[in-house]
């Protein structure tokens, strides 16, 4: 068995670690990142939907760089959203100005009842840089 090579955003681990899961894996030339949600520093999530949005990508894009790669290197996303009738315009809106440019990666959104006092959830699959070789 292969142990996994996980990656920490600096200054999150310990609340990781509380809830016993790792936030991203490399495996195989891709990074596999868990949900993130748009909590504070003490996992406390925000109240406003759009700045709660806002922070799960921040949450997202820490997680992305403490891997050496960027939204740009993600090829798949999945978003949860409560409510989605009611909020999904609203957080597409706000997602834009995170998303880049096209091409885009591909998205599944689910629309579900419960995210533990979160209404926005993403996460992603990211194609790893491939590493330098030392050939010139």
């Amino acid at each position: 068995m292969s142990v996994r090579e996980v990656v920490f955003p600096a200054g999150r681990q310990a609340l990781y670690e509380k809830n016993r899961y790792s936030p991203a894996v490399k495996s195989g030339g891709f990074l596999f990142v868990s949900g993130q949600v748009g909590s504070r520093e003490d996992g406390s999530p925000e109240p406003e939907l759009d700045t709660q949005v806002r922070r799960a990508f921040q949450n997202l894009n820490a997680v992305l760089g403490a891997a050496g790669c960027g939204f740009a290197d993600v090829v798949d996303v999945t978003v949860f959203i409560v409510d989605p009738e009611q909020r999904f315009e609203r957080i597409w809106s706000v997602a834009q100005e995170f998303w880049g440019e096209a091409p885009y990666p591909n998205v599944t959104a689910v629309g579900v009842t419960w995210l533990y006092g979160f209404q926005f959830e993403i996460k992603v699959v990211a194609k790893l840089p491939e590493p330098a070789s030392g050939r010139n």
